[in-house]
């Protein structure tokens, strides 16, 4: 009988079963930024331990970096005291650190992969919840807690039970203005915010081989809103060649031994799941988010349910989401006025994404009264971007041009929402305060749907709106 990647991959990696039936698994890559990392370090120093490996962890700064200044000291002596501390711990135990003055900071999900450190059959540990994003490598990769960034530090291993594996087939074409964005929305919708509790996912089918690497990590990256704790996709010729010629990437001979060995990981054509699901591409939309999670979203041209009309189970959740986003079942998303537009996040702010947008926005002004602010995901995605022009397309067109970092998507920075404002998002979560106000609303959808509400003010069908 056949395995499935995460089989694979878990069984390279299992150094013991322990008593409590957990497995102790070797992580290959350990990623490190400055807010679950710094307690962790304490306790190391606690009980005389050291880091065992440091050249198998990798650091960035990326939640309270500042977007909107660069010199230090920044005028947030909390976000000035964390990025001190990463500096000093990486130094003492021997860590690469992607410091703000190397020209490479960003998101961790972000320089992860430009930087050829996230690779296939690998097991991948961060201390944030949205590390599945490196599945999309054909890797495990998983958020984890500050005393199991304590654990792997010290040893390298963690303790984890073995989940089950759910097949999520997407297959046909998708629609016109339908992005990777709307594909995980679509799942989350369908599936719920809890149905991948237990599970891994393997993302496959037509859909999923045709999209690029960026598309892939889209999706991936939101497996943790759906409730699984893995999310990955085969690694195939697409991967490989965007692993190939990048910094931490095998070189010349040992770059073919590589490749070969990655081809290996990828499912077994008669591997078993626990489950499987198939979606037809052609049903999924243009999707937005109008509660408070990412499972309580319709497509754009649909209305906000009524309590009546959803599932018993699912009934309170609407209710109380009605009543925080001051919303009316029964209203139509498409026309919800907006006062913020935010563009990036490890969702989507990669290259590809502020391209697409750009291509759009050119020529077209955000409406009056929206404050739109573009975020690019790493120092190296805003230089090729300002190579490009993008970031003249998008300050031409009134949106703000920042610095690389985490921003707006949880406002652990000075990009907060105020108040009761309505922000057309990017990012990945909707949830009550995440974007720094209590009253604050999020609405989730893809960057293109973001550029669409700015340029109207209002929700609007991007296909409508850049029709000509």
């Amino acid at each position: 009988m056949g395995k499935t990647l995460y089989e694979k991959v878990w069984d390279a990696h299992a150094v013991a079963t322990l008593p409590n039936g957990q497995t102790q698994l070797l992580i290959g890559t350990h990623l490190i930024h400055e807010v679950t990392s710094p307690q962790a370090f304490g306790m190391l120093r606690q009980l005389g331990l050291t880091v065992r490996y440091p050249h198998r962890t990798f650091a960035t700064v990326d939640h309270i970096v500042p977007t909107n200044e660069t010199a230090e000291p920044y005028s947030d002596p909390l976000a000035q005291e964390m990025i001190v501390a990463l500096r000093d711990n990486c130094k003492q135990f021997g860590i690469r650190f992607f410091d703000t003055n190397t020209g490479a900071q960003g998101i961790v999900h972000i320089v992860g992969p430009e930087q050829g450190i996230t690779q296939p059959g690998t097991t991948i540990a961060c201390g944030d919840s949205h590390t599945s994003t490196h599945g999309a490598f054909g890797a495990i990769a998983f958020g984890i807690g500050t005393s199991q960034v304590r654990d792997i530090l010290a040893t390298q291993t963690m303790a984890m039970g073995r989940l089950k594996t759910r097949r999520i087939s997407v297959n046909g074409k998708l629609k016109p203005g339908v992005y990777a964005k709307d594909v995980i929305l679509h799942i989350i919708r369908i599936l719920g915010v809890n149905g991948g509790t237990g599970y891994a996912y393997e993302y496959a089918g037509s859909v999923f081989d045709a999209m690029t690497m960026e598309e892939r990590m889209t999706v991936c990256n939101m497996s943790i809103e759906g409730g699984a704790r893995v999310g990955y996709v085969n690694p195939d010729e697409t991967t490989f060649a965007y692993l190939k010629g990048r910094p931490y990437a095998p070189k010349g001979a040992e770059w073919e031994a590589a490749v070969e060995r990655w081809k290996s990981f990828a499912s077994d054509a008669d591997a078993q799941f626990d489950d499987i699901v198939n979606i037809d591409a052609s049903h999924i939309e243009p999707t937005v988010t109008w509660g408070i999670n990412p499972g309580q979203g319709v497509s754009i041209n649909e209305c906000i349910p009524h309590p009546d009309e959803v599932k018993p189970e699912a009934r309170e959740g609407v209710i109380e989401a009605l009543e925080f986003m001051k919303f009316e079942a029964g209203t139509p998303v498409k026309g919800i006025p907006i006062e913020v537009a935010f563009i990036g996040s490890c969702t989507n702010g990669r290259l590809s994404d502020l391209r697409e947008v750009a291509k759009f926005v050119k020529g077209r002004k955000v409406a009056a009264g929206v404050k739109g602010i573009v975020v690019p995901g790493s120092q190296i995605v805003a230089l090729l971007a300002k190579q490009e022009g993008l970031d003249k397309v998008f300050e031409e067109a009134g949106f703000e041009w920042r610095g690389a970092g985490c921003s707006m998507c949880l406002a652990m920075n000075p990009d907060k929402l105020v108040g009761d404002q309505i922000c057309a998002s990017s990012s990945n979560r909707n949830f009550k305060g995440r974007q720094g106000s209590p009253t604050g609303r999020t609405l989730l959808m893809s960057p293109v749907m973001v550029a669409a509400a700015a340029i109207t003010g209002k929700v609007s069908d991007s296909r409508e709106v850049f029709a000509s």
